[in-house]
């Protein structure tokens, strides 16, 4: 895989993406997330009680790390070891991007 330094940042020259063949199940899960957020503001519009809110909450940030961390293990498998093969600063640069959305998926 290549990738164009120039390009804004998650733009690059391949053709497809680590999470390519599990792409209509992550909208499918994604769907059912957007969901539950449509839920959520069902639950403050009808003014439910406020642990059942934050029960809803806790199993959408559930899903929400699920998809992920599915989506980094996809990355981390396909991205970033076609860039390792390829080498140099291809190579630095997809491990340096990954490292810093762990940093990011760890402080949420």
């Amino acid at each position: 895989m290549t990738m164009d330094t120039d390009a804004p940042h998650g733009e690059h020259e391949h053709a497809s993406h680590g999470y390519i063949t599990n792409k209509d199940d992550y909208l499918k899960r994604l769907r059912r997330i957007e969901g539950q957020a449509r839920g959520l503001q069902n639950m403050v519009a009808d003014e439910k009680y406020c642990i059942d809110i934050l029960t809803q909450v806790s199993a959408m940030t559930s899903a929400l790390e699920s998809v992920a961390l599915g989506l980094l293990n996809d990355h981390l498998n396909h991205c970033v070891v076609e860039a390792v093969a390829e080498g140099g600063d291809v190579a630095q640069a997809k491990l340096k991007e990954a490292s810093d959305a762990i940093a990011r998926l760890v402080r949420s």
